[in-house]
């Protein structure tokens, strides 16, 4: 079993930045390829950006490329999501996902992923 625990969520002036992380146990991280979700109020949930395990390819929605990056420390089992000039309708919560994959395969739906984190916070204020 893996657990994920997402933090670095909050409150930003629109065109700011955040960083959000997400510390994983259990298995050996770099076992498991990775994604990041968010969920507004009202709305369903949506992916935001993916990496395989090693951290060699990644994937983003075209809601936030190139304002977002995703990246991971296997050695610290922790994977990232630096959120640059932000803006009101990111607000949401994001949680982190997992499921296992030794290869270069990214993964996009929800419905793929075994392991979820249980959210972080995120408001943008305009």
């Amino acid at each position: 079993q893996v657990q994920l625990v997402e933090s670095g969520g909050g409150l930003v002036q629109a065109g700011g930045s955040l960083r959000l992380s997400c510390a994983a146990s259990g298995h050996t991280f770099s076992n498991y390829a990775m994604g990041w979700f968010r969920q507004a109020p009202g709305k369903e949930r949506e992916f935001v950006a993916a990496i395989t395990w090693s951290g060699d390819r990644t994937y983003y929605a075209d809601s936030v490329k190139g304002r977002f990056t995703c990246s991971r420390d296997n050695a610290k089992n922790t994977m990232y999501l630096q959120m640059n000039s932000l803006k009101p309708e990111d607000t949401a919560v994001y949680y982190c996902a997992a499921t296992f994959s030794r290869g270069r395969t990214l993964y996009l739906r929800h419905s793929e992923y075994q392991y979820w984190g249980q959210g972080t916070q995120v408001t943008v204020s305009s």
